[in-house]
Formats: C-alpha cells, sequence, structure tokens
C-alpha cells in the first residue's frame, strides 16, 4: 500500500486533519502504522479516541515505532485504548 485508501469526503475537519496527519508522519513506517488505522477507524472514533490519537501522532516516530513493535515501553502519558487499538490493528497485518 502506497498512500490512503480512504476518502476524506464526509468527515468533519478534525477527522481530515487527522487522517492527513497519519499519513504525513515523516518515515514511511509510521505513515503505514498509522495511515492504515486512520483508513479504517478514524469515522468511528469518539472524540475522546480522537483527543487520544491527537496526542499520538505528536509523539516522535522513533518512539512511537518501538513503541507499537515492542521495543520499548509507551509513556503512560500516551499509552492507552488508542494507543492499544492501534498496536492490535497492526498485529492483524490488514
Amino acid at each position: 500500500m502506497t498512500g490512503t485508501t480512504r476518502s476524506s469526503g464526509g468527515l468533519d475537519e478534525r477527522r481530515k486533519r487527522l487522517l492527513f496527519r497519519c499519513w504525513h508522519r515523516g518515515t514511511r513506517e509510521m505513515d503505514l502504522i498509522l495511515g492504515r488505522f486512520a483508513d479504517a477507524e478514524i469515522a468511528g472514533l469518539t472524540d475522546e479516541d480522537l483527543a487520544q490519537l491527537e496526542r499520538l501522532v505528536e509523539v516522535p516516530d522513533v518512539e512511537l515505532y518501538a513503541a507499537l513493535t515492542g521495543e520499548a515501553t509507551m509513556d503512560p502519558n500516551y499509552a492507552g485504548r488508542v494507543f492499544d487499538r492501534i498496536k492490535s490493528f497492526r498485529s492483524g497485518d490488514r
């Protein structure tokens, strides 16, 4: 996969912005992990989930990738339901 498979049509501005940010991380690995998750899940995320995702996209790629791959522990300030969902989504290799 080389990019988003989801149109941002029908999404509110907050979700559009997050979808874009998930696909434009800086490293291709994180683009694919967060971008695929956002494509599949962004429309159904609650406001609380969106806030958690907004915090996660602020975490530097190296740190977030290490936590998602199990090479490091996620800072408790960023760990939560959305982080767990991304990690689970990634392990499902969709």
